[in-house]
């Protein structure tokens, strides 16, 4: 048999934990199922795709200065010409291969700021190029929302109808996509690539209460609010410290956690505004690294969807300062719908009484995360067989032509 040749594509390796978590999480699925696939990225960060998971991997975009402003005459014109000679690379590069998969991450949303001709134009391109030669693009465990920007929105729906499989981490993302004009009657919903991921046990809480995980981020609001972008980072922020500044006085150490490179900043300055050893940042390369974090500590209160996520899996109690339906959804799901927090209107005050509440509820609330890890559990083992359905065919039907005497 001729090996399938799997192209996996994002903006992976930049310096998103959550990204490189769900591409951990599809190359745990294809050695485990596919040990004989060929496997490759088209990514932002080839070289740390290639000296961490192993595979060979090619930059994802022509112009190296792709996503910085471009402000004099050059930049703009390496920007223009990027996106001609993207489409001639791209288009070759998905030639190469029987199947390109993109491994979870918010793909189809644009809840944080994004401009069009970005990754939304790269996507189309990828999923334009699987459908003129015959390679099966998949959308895979991805997360959606509604797009007012019409030429993002316009991008998004047509890589989604050109792909050749689609699922989503939640419902409101399958919901958004069919707003979009997206036929999705046969798209299914399944819990996040990275609940697949090996996890370390459970902490043991403290008595009296120990360590509070915070995880923090560098939002500034969404795509729609450019024009207020630096308010919304500054209230944020204010609440964030406030928060912190409170538990500081309770006697709880603080450990801040991240899961993006860009998160740095709001770590220097709640350090800095909370001046005390009771508050200490932790460094992590991995959703392993953050999983470990999150077990270590009592309660988690963090805004990032996949910090969520690592504290959520290893059972540890948490509490969502949540900047999209994603968050929302995936604490119902885990059955802690009533901890959320808006992060666009961070409340100190209201904040600690909600983290409060939590912390009465412990043992239940992690006997109920038990319990919902192992549904996970199950449910992205039927993910991983639908997929390998609809992605390897023939390699399964051969498989099985193999084994019978």
């Amino acid at each position: 048999m001729t090996p399938v040749r799997v192209g996996v594509f994002g903006l992976l390796g930049s310096g998103n934990l959550g990204n490189d978590g769900s591409l951990e999480a599809v190359l745990g699925y294809l050695r485990g199922r596919h040990p004989e696939a060929v496997v490759d990225a088209l990514c932002g960060g080839p070289e740390v795709v290639a000296g961490r998971f192993g595979i060979p991997a090619t930059r994802l975009h022509w112009y190296r200065g792709e996503y910085r402003t471009a402000s004099r005459a050059g930049a703009i014109a390496g920007k223009g010409l990027g996106k001609i000679v993207d489409a001639f690379r791209t288009a070759a590069w998905v030639r190469r291969h029987d199947v390109v998969i993109v491994p979870g991450m918010g793909v189809l949303e644009a809840t944080l700021p994004l401009r069009p001709w970005g990754f939304p134009y790269a996507l189309f391109l990828l999923c334009a190029s699987g459908r003129l030669l015959g390679a099966r693009v998949a959308l895979v465990g991805v997360g959606a929302a509604p797009i007012g920007n019409r030429s993002t929105r316009a991008l998004v729906r047509w890589s989604a109808r050109l792909a050749a499989y689609r699922s989503y981490r939640d419902a409101p993302s399958r919901d958004a996509m069919r707003a979009m004009g997206v036929d999705t009657r046969r798209d299914e919903v399944h819990p996040d690539l990275a609940f697949s991921l090996p996890a370390p046990p459970p902490g043991v809480p403290s008595d009296p209460p120990g360590p509070v995980g915070v995880g923090v981020m560098a939002f500034h609001g969404g795509d729609d609010d450019r024009a207020r972008a630096e308010e919304i980072h500054r209230r944020y922020l204010e609440g964030k410290i406030r928060f912190v500044r409170a538990l500081v006085e309770d006697g709880r150490p603080v450990r801040l956690l991240t899961g993006d490179a860009v998160d740095a900043p709001v770590v220097a300055a709640i350090l800095d505004a909370v001046d005390s050893p009771l508050v200490t940042a932790a460094e992590t390369a991995s959703l392993a690294d953050l999983m470990k974090e999150m077990a270590a500590v009592d309660t988690v209160v963090a805004t990032r969807y996949h910090n969520l996520i690592c504290a959520l899996k290893v059972g540890t109690p948490t509490l969502a300062v949540g900047y999209a339906v994603k968050s929302d959804a995936l604490m119902a799901q885990m059955g802690l719908a009533e901890y959320c927090h808006p992060a666009r209107e961070v409340d100190a005050d209201r904040l600690l009484e909600q983290f409060r509440a939590l912390e009465r509820r412990s043992a239940e609330v992690r006997r109920i995360l038990a319990e919902r890890n192992r549904d996970a559990a199950r449910d992205l083992e039927h993910h991983f067989a639908a997929l390998t359905a609809a992605l390897f065919p023939t390699t399964r039907h051969s498989r099985a032509r193999q084994e019978t005497p």
